[in-house]
This record gives C-alpha cells, sequence and structure tokens, in this order.
C-alpha cells in the first residue's frame, strides 16, 4: 500500500486519485502538482496511487452486497470519498477508458451506501440518489492522439464516463476535465506549461 494522507486543521478535505503503472509518468507529475497545490493552500489531501499501493481493481462476488465486510483497503477508500470535500482524478486516456485499475476503484469504492443509494421501493431499476458530498471534480487526462482526431473519429468518451455516468449520477454537483496532448510528441516547455496550469485549475476549483 502506498497510500498518504496528509493531514491539517482545517474544514476542506480532497481526494487525489492516480491511475497510471509508471511511476516516471507525467501523469504522476500532474497528481504531484494537484496535491503540492492543495497543500500550500491549507487543504487536507488524502492522495492514493493506485498502481503503487497494489490496489486490486477486480470485484469479487462477495463485495456486492451492499452490507458486505471491505478489505481494510477499500473501507479506507469508501471512508475517504464519503468524507471527501473534492475530488481529483489523473490518468491516461487508453482506448477511451481509465486504466483497468481505475475502473477497478469505481467499482470496488463508489459503492451502493457510500457514493449512491435507491430510493426506497426501488428495486435497482430507477435513478438512485447520490451520496458525495456536493463537490467539485477535477478530472485531468492525457493522451497521445492529437484532439482535432480525437473529437473527429472518437468524440469524447471520457466526458460521458466522469461527468454523466459516474460523478454526477453519485451526487458530484460540478465536474470539470481537462485533456493534456499530445505527451509523447510534447517538450519540455509544454509541460512545464500544462503542469502550471494544472495548479491554476487546481487553485480556481478549490478555493480552501
Amino acid at each position: 500500500m502506498n497510500q498518504t494522507r496528509h493531514e491539517k486543521e482545517h474544514s476542506v478535505r480532497v481526494s487525489v486519485i492516480l491511475g497510471h503503472p509508471d511511476p516516471n509518468s507525467f501523469n504522476h507529475a500532474i497528481a504531484k502538482t494537484a496535491v503540492d497545490t492543495l497543500l500550500a493552500k491549507g487543504i487536507e489531501v488524502c492522495f492514493h496511487d493506485l498502481q503503487a499501493e497494489g490496489f486490486d481493481p477486480v470485484l469479487p462476488a462477495a463485495e456486492m452486497a451492499r452490507d458486505a465486510v471491505l478489505p481494510p483497503l477499500v473501507a479506507l477508500h469508501c471512508q475517504e470519498i464519503s468524507q471527501a470535500d473534492g475530488l481529483v482524478i489523473v490518468h491516461p486516456n487508453w482506448w477511451g477508458q481509465p486504466p483497468a485499475v481505475l475502473k477497478g476503484w469505481v467499482d470496488r469504492v463508489l459503492r451502493p451506501g457510500v457514493a449512491y443509494e435507491f430510493l426506497p421501493g426501488d428495486g435497482g431499476e430507477g435513478v438512485p440518489v447520490g451520496l458525495l458530498k456536493p463537490m467539485t471534480a477535477l478530472v485531468l487526462n492525457t493522451s497521445n492522439t492529437p484532439a482535432v482526431r480525437e473529437q473527429a473519429v472518437f468524440g469524447d468518451p471520457l466526458e460521458r464516463i466522469w461527468a454523466d455516468c459516474v460523478l454526477t449520477f453519485c451526487g458530484a454537483r460540478k465536474v470539470v476535465r481537462r485533456m493534456f496532448g499530445v505527451v509523447c510528441t510534447s517538450t519540455d516547455g509544454q509541460r512545464k506549461a500544462w503542469l502550471a496550469e494544472t495548479a491554476r485549475m487546481v487553485s480556481q476549483e478549490f478555493a480552501g
């Protein structure tokens, strides 16, 4: 487990979730910038590098019940996300989706009773009520596909996944996304500018 928690005496808490296997990736630089910016603003940060902490993305059948007994790491994630006032998610665009470790985090952590709840009398066929705080969620992605081709050929599936299918569904008030690219051909200057933009966006969305 590589779970790092930075605590300060204040009322604002933001979870930062990183999904990328390479510790030298630009995604890691983005996540570090987000964490450093939040801490500089006096905000409590719960940071998880999912790959580094060995988060298992596979949802076992035994965890599907609402009252299931959860493994300690999953229970910790559930507790933190239920208490979070804001959320930052960092991951690359892989096949128009998050990497498997982050999809598994959604499956295992954004669970009934934690992130959403069905109304009384609803057997699961209706639209549930989101249980997360009415937070801002900032999703920062990287891509190696030029933006023009991305839109023309693929549309923006990550926007639908995060904004429509996951975060708003679970109660987030505002979802902001930024796709940085093309990363594989970017210069040092471009990457520095993107990190500076990351810091500005984090400062703007999380006032502290």
